[in-house]
Parts: C-alpha cells; sequence; structure tokens
C-alpha cells in the first residue's frame, strides 16, 4: 500500500515516545524504538528530542510482545535488537544502489526477526510460544517506508487532512472491519478481538508482512501505538490527541481510560 500527497521538501523532525504497563499486567511486554542511523553506526534516541535527516535515517516502531513469563518482554526486545544490527548494513547498501529498494530491506528484516525468534521458542523451553507484533516506520528525505505485522498500527495525519490508520489489524476482528461486518464499536466488544492471523514468532511459520510508504510534507504527523493505547481511545479521540499531543499524553489517556494492557506509543511530526 502506497499513499501519497504532494510534497514541499522538509527533513526536520520531532519525535516523543512512550510505553506504559497499565493498570492490569505486572509486566511490561511493549517496547517502543526510536533511532537514527547511517552506514557506520546506529544512535538510540531518547524519548523526546528533534533533529533532521541530514543526520542519517530515522527509525520508529512498537512493538507487543507475547509468550509465557517474562518472554513476552524478550521477544520484543528481540525485535528491537535485530533491527539495530541490520539497519546500518541496508543504509550503506541503498547509498551504493545494491539493493532493489527499501521494501526488500524491511522484509529480510522481518524475516530475520522471525528465524529468530522460532529458534529460541524450539530450543528453549521458556521461550516457547514466545512471538511480538512489529509495526515500523523507516524515514528518509520526503518518504516513510513501513513494514508491519500484527495488530498494533501506524497512523498518518496529514497536515490539511484527516488522519489515516495506514497498516491493516493481522487480527481476525480487523478482517472482519475490512469487509465491513462490524463497526469500530462491535470490534471492541468481539469475544475474538485479541485472536491474531499473524504475527512474529509464537510458533508460526506464515510470514507475509504488510509493506508500503508514504511521502509526507512539513506538518505532517505520524502515531506507531500498540493495542493497548487503541483499546483506550476511539478513532475520533485518538485524530483529535494527534494533532496536538506528544505520545505521553495519549499514553496516559489510554491507560486511564482503560489500561487493561500494556500502552505504547511514538509520534513523528515533521516540520
Amino acid at each position: 500500500m502506497s499513499e501519497t500527497h504532494p510534497t514541499q521538501p522538509t527533513n526536520h523532525l520531532r519525535w516523543s515516545g512512550m510505553t506504559h504497563p497499565g493498570r492490569v499486567r505486572k509486566n511490561n511486554e511493549d517496547t517502543f524504538l526510536a533511532l537514527n542511523f547511517d552506514a557506520r553506526e546506529v544512535r538510540y534516541l531518547g524519548k523526546i528530542g528533534e533533529s533532521n535527516l541530514d543526520t542519517g535515517d530515522f527509525v520508529f516502531a512498537v512493538s507487543d510482545g507475547m509468550g509465557g513469563a517474562k518472554s513476552g518482554e524478550f521477544a520484543s526486545k528481540i525485535a528491537a535488537e535485530k533491527i539495530t544490527r541490520l539497519l546500518p548494513k541496508s543504509f550503506k547498501q541503498s547509498a551504493q544502489h545494491l539493493t532493489a529498494g527499501h521494501g526488500d530491506v524491511l522484509i529480510e528484516l522481518f524475516h530475520a526477526i522471525q528465524q529468530d525468534l522460532l529458534h529460541l521458542g524450539r530450543h528453549y523451553e521458556e521461550c516457547r510460544g514466545m512471538g511480538a507484533t512489529l509495526s515500523l516506520g523507516w524515514f528518509t528525505p520526503g518518504c516513510m517506508h513501513f513494514a508491519h505485522v500484527g495488530d498494533s498500527r501506524i497512523y498518518w495525519l496529514p497536515k490539511d487532512g484527516t488522519m489515516k490508520q495506514i497498516t491493516e489489524d493481522h487480527s481476525y476482528v480487523g478482517y472482519l472491519r475490512r469487509k465491513g461486518e462490524v463497526n469500530e464499536r462491535q470490534a471492541r466488544t468481539h469475544p475474538r478481538k485479541s485472536v491474531l492471523m499473524q504475527v512474529l514468532g509464537a510458533g508460526s511459520q506464515h510470514l507475509d508482512p504488510q509493506i508500503g510508504s508514504v511521502q509526507y510534507e512539513s506538518g505532517d504527523r505520524f502515531l506507531f501505538c500498540t493495542d493497548g493505547v487503541i483499546d483506550g481511545i476511539w478513532d475520533h479521540r485518538l485524530a483529535d490527541m494527534l494533532a496536538k499531543d506528544e505520545a505521553k499524553t495519549i499514553v496516559e489517556y489510554a491507560v486511564a481510560e482503560s489500561g487493561r494492557d500494556n500502552a505504547s506509543a511514538v509520534v513523528v511530526e515533521m516540520q
């Protein structure tokens, strides 16, 4: 899926990230990632900051881990670690025009994470069933390339448009919504809303990540969030909040309204 609209040159961005265990669960199996990287190194970014694309590309992502004991936490951290090891090599290759495109790099990355999780699940009892969702955006000048598996989400709010969910929920209820068989309210209360049709790991051999790109312009905003955020905020309210709020406000509101699950968000604003 690719979305485009007329672009004006912009290479400055601001970001904010927040993760919260919620009000029910003891462990936080979510993680969020904010990275700046080039061919030489990866730099971990703080929860709040601003920079520009002259310093390299940026990656922002959220992941929701699942599995027994603390393996859910481990799964989301494995996903983050694999990203930091593979992307600098890809930056160098793409600069030398040695790769077919960002989408191919992201597919390779997701399959590498999948293999790591499956390997650990096969060989370590405590990791059996370990899996994770992953929604990732790779920001290059003028374009955000994304890859996604699971029911975390990426939203795009164009400067002069309406908010769009650019990822598809890889869940049974997400499938029903896309077919028009349930609405947002029915989806929230559906008894099978937690049934995922695709994740990284968790013993699943099938992986078909959603890959796409969005051409952005100054004033556009993006939200990466796990399902704990969605559980607490209706779409219309989320659109209002994305237009003006940082990740901390969005996550804290979701936890106050629901809090049944871990909740994580990253907000990125192009300037």
